[in-house]
């Protein structure tokens, strides 16, 4: 088995499918743009190794029980009738003392994950990730300074320290993007 089985991943299933060319599954019926999603993460999951739990929507038509799967190795959770997947994903972070990432695009989400010591990182990102296509280089690269910037500082000493490290929170996606 692939190393780095040491991050749970939790997706925002339905957000995840609508910024991908997964929704051309979606609009064909719900359940095929989750099939699409679930077959992709549990190829990503055979790859890397990780724990992934994806949580869908069951608010409008759902059961009136939060119901729970596991398909292709992923873990499946539907939310209750009444409830929304981002409570599911609220209450997974609670409870969560291992290394979390969550996968979703909503800020409140994203907010409350960094909020409570796990990480965030947006759909379109862990989308390119999926692909293969978003390489993390070994070293976190400082942003250069604009032209316009540049040609304000002529003259003058360029700062150094704090300012011009990146936030913890973007540090801290980073670091969970080179472990996945």
């Amino acid at each position: 088995m692939p190393s780095g089985g040491d991050v749970r991943i939790i997706v925002d299933g339905y957000n995840l499918i609508r910024v991908t060319e997964l929704r051309q599954y979606e609009r064909v019926s719900l359940e095929k743009g989750r099939d699409a999603l679930i077959g992709l993460l549990a190829e990503y999951r055979k790859n890397k190794g990780h724990s992934i739990t994806v949580v869908f929507d069951g608010w409008k038509e759902g059961s009136f029980a939060e119901e729970r799967d596991r398909r292709q190795g992923v873990e499946v959770i539907y939310s209750r009738k009444g409830e929304k997947a981002d409570e599911v994903i609220k209450r997974l972070i609670e409870k969560a003392a291992e290394e979390i990432a969550v996968v979703t695009s909503d800020r409140e989400i994203s907010n409350y994950a960094v909020r409570r010591g796990k990480s965030s990182i947006d759909s379109p990102t862990f989308a390119a990730l999926l692909k293969g296509r978003l390489s993390i280089s070994p070293q976190i690269k400082e942003n250069p300074c604009s032209k316009e910037e540049d040609e304000g500082q002529r003259g003058t000493t360029r700062k150094k320290g704090p300012s011009r490290r990146l936030s913890r929170q973007k540090r801290q996606t980073l670091a969970s993007l080179r472990k996945l």
